[in-house]
This record gives C-alpha cells, structure tokens and sequence, in this order.
C-alpha cells in the first residue's frame, strides 16, 4: 500500500491512521464500510440532485442565496481532494452586477452511500455562508448533519476503499470495457 493513498488521512492522530492500515493490511477496510452503509442512494441524474439540494437548503437554509446549477461532474480531481466545489459566478448584465451559485459534486458520489453523498452535499452548502473551514463552518455542517465529522472520516475511509480498487484492478485491453468498481 503506498502512502499516498492514506493522504487524505493526513490531519487524523496517528494510532487512527494505524487502525486503518490494519484494516487496509487484512483486507477488511471494504467490507467494514459495507457493513456500516449498506445501501447507496436513489439520486442518480443531475435534476435528482438538484432537488435533494434545494430541499436541504430550504430547510435548514432559507434566507441564503439562491442556487442556479447542482451537477454530479466527472472532471473534479479526487487526488486534489476536491469531492465537490461551490463557485460564485459574476457578471455585469444592464449595468448590474449579477451572482449565480453552483455546486458541483464529484460523479463517483452518483453510486456513494447516502450519507457521504449527504456530507458532501452540506459541506458545499455551508460554503455557501461561510467560505473558510473554520468553527462557524463546521458549526453550521453539524447543524445540518449531526454526525457530519463521522460521516467526513468515513467519505474518506470510502475513497482509500475506492483508490484501492482501483489499483487492483488489472488494465484492461483497448477496445474492452472496464469492470466498474463496487459501490458500498
């Protein structure tokens, strides 16, 4: 197991960090989170997601601005740990300054457990109040999820779990399809 792929890790104490390489080591990290999140979720299209998250911000986020776009997007690069990103948009239109907001969603969350897609999802609409990661922000996370910092280290355990597959998975040959990597 290289190193690099408990990066996301980095941060965490490290008897944690141990535990993991155990369960990495005895081939169990998976199936454990299997165990833990049984079933993934029924949001599938970019609309889907785009309801589930308007329903969680005219819940718990009423009087913020209002979003224009919530995709799943394939070009967001896990190794930069970006899982998902919120971006405000600026243009001049008639002399008036106009913002529009879109949270993006990295598509491997498409077939994730429900409460990692529901992690990602309220982390990038508290960047929405608050843009720096810092009390108010995870405040406002665990106000919307409170397991929120549970749920964060598992979506990370998840992406060595997926980073692992990968690496296990042999090459396939031009022209043959690539077997999709197992979902929780």
């Amino acid at each position: 197991m290289e190193k690099s792929v408990l990066s996301v890790l980095n941060g965490y104490p490290q008897p944690l960090i141990d535990q993991v390489r155990q369960l990495i080591d005895h081939g169990k990290l998976g199936e454990r989170l299997r165990q833990r999140y049984p079933q993934t979720h029924d949001i599938r299209t970019d609309r889907a997601l785009y309801d589930h998250v308007q329903a969680l911000k005219a819940r718990y986020m009423r009087s913020a601005p209002p979003l224009s776009k919530v995709v799943f997007d394939g070009t967001l690069r896990l190794t930069q740990q970006a899982l998902g990103t919120h971006t405000r948009i600026s243009r001049v239109q008639g002399g008036q300054l106009k913002a529009k907001r879109e949270i993006r969603i990295a598509r491997l969350f498409r077939l994730a457990p429900e409460p990692m897609l529901a992690m990602i999802v309220v982390h990038e609409l508290a960047h929405i109040k608050e843009r720096e990661h810092d009390a108010a922000f995870y405040a406002l996370c665990q106000h919307m999820l409170p397991d929120y910092h549970q749920l964060e280290f598992d979506t990370r355990l998840y992406l060595i779990d997926q980073d692992l597959q990968a690496q296990a998975t042999p090459t396939t040959q031009p022209g043959s399809e690539p077997e999709p990597a197992s979902s929780l």
